[in-house]
């Protein structure tokens, strides 16, 4: 499967980064639940293993909060690699609201 790879820069501590995603993907869970199935997320300190389905495309993946920056690790389906440069951009721009 091709992968995706999204690098963010912060200024946030990892513990207060850490906070504020876990809050976005609470907020993002209760949004988008109709679009989403067979969701898995597991958080071990400062990442975070995923996987979901959506649109019938199976997506995991792992993110990580370091200090200065959250890096972002997933597989696509070849299917949806039509829009992966989509998928980079909403994601890169909804993680610098949340850390800004």
């Amino acid at each position: 499967m091709p992968s995706l790879v999204i690098t963010v820069p912060h200024s946030l501590g990892a513990e207060e980064a850490t906070t504020r995603l876990k809050t976005f993907f609470e907020k993002l869970k209760q949004q988008h639940q109709d679009k989403m199935s067979n969701l898995e997320e597991q958080w071990e300190g400062n990442r975070l293993n995923y996987a979901f389905s959506t649109f019938g495309f199976n997506i995991k993946g792992d993110l990580n909060i370091e200090p200065g920056e959250v890096r972002v690790n997933g597989s696509l389906p070849f299917a949806a690699m039509m829009f992966k440069g989509k998928i980079e951009q909403s994601v890169r721009e909804e993680l610098e609201k949340v850390l800004a």
